[in-house]
């Protein structure tokens, strides 16, 4: 019994140490697919590393320009910033060579003025002088108009408050806006410019009566504005806000 015991357990060890044997065969044996399944992945594991490490580096460090790159082009000297102002008031169209004489006036202490610019900006303050006024809005005018000017026209918006008058407007737009007159003086540029504009523009009175105007016509409206700017000195050039400072009517 005991010797038959001893080899059944012999046998079952046996076939035991074989079966361990075989299975370590097959898991430990590797695959073509499984070798490049574990490049591939030790591949992403080392761009994930290298991404980390840049990122890292690109939070705390700006790079800056090498020898090797392209140099950045140098800023234009001063005397190329005026002779380049020059050209362009010499260029620009006039009535009057006085214009382009008080342009270089003007450009001589502030290179930054150009035509183009200043009546491409007067012109959008002249629309919101006028929808401002019409408004009554007396916040937006005081920025935009001299002291003199302003109180005449906060004067004017009393009055009109005053007779329970309303003015409804609607701004077109400005068919042309030319400029007169510029000239230097005492360190005060002064450009006056002639504005066509269209306009809707109906006044009613407390009742609600149109008395002056008409709401569903457009009507040719022409203003000759003079604005100012004080360009004596470099904390004076640092406002660029010009300021309508006078009007007239068209002759």
């Amino acid at each position: 019994m005991n010797g038959q015991f001893d080899l059944i357990t012999l046998i079952a060890i046996i076939v035991a140490v074989a079966a361990i044997i075989k299975l370590r065969s097959v898991l430990g044996h590797r695959t073509d697919d499984d070798e490049q399944r574990v490049e591939r992945l030790k591949t992403r594991e080392r761009e994930a590393a290298q991404r980390t490490a840049t990122e890292t580096a690109s939070a705390d460090v700006i790079t800056l320009p090498r020898r090797d790159r392209e140099p950045m082009a140098p800023a234009p000297a001063p005397e190329t910033a005026a002779a380049n102002a020059e050209a362009r008031i010499r260029a620009y169209p006039v009535s009057d060579p006085a214009i382009t004489q008080g342009f270089l006036d003007i450009a001589k202490t502030d290179p930054t003025f150009d035509p183009d610019s200043f009546l491409a900006g007067a012109g959008r303050a002249y629309e919101m002088i006028v929808s401002a006024f019409a408004e009554g809005n007396r916040k937006a005018l005081k920025d935009l108009l001299s002291k003199d000017v302003y109180e005449g026209f906060t004067a004017a918006i009393a009055e009109r408050e005053a007779r329970g008058e309303t003015v409804e407007q609607q701004f077109v737009g400005i068919r042309r806006a030319e400029i007169l007159e510029a000239d230097l003086k005492n360190g005060v540029a002064s450009v006056t410019v002639r504005f066509a504009s269209e306009l809707i523009s109906a006044t009613r009175d407390r009742a609600g009566e149109v008395i002056a105007g008409d709401a569903q016509k457009i009507t040719d409206v022409t203003d000759i504005w003079t604005f100012s700017r004080d360009i004596s000195t470099a904390k004076a050039r640092s406002n660029l806000n010009w300021r309508l400072v006078a009007t007239q009517a068209p002759n």
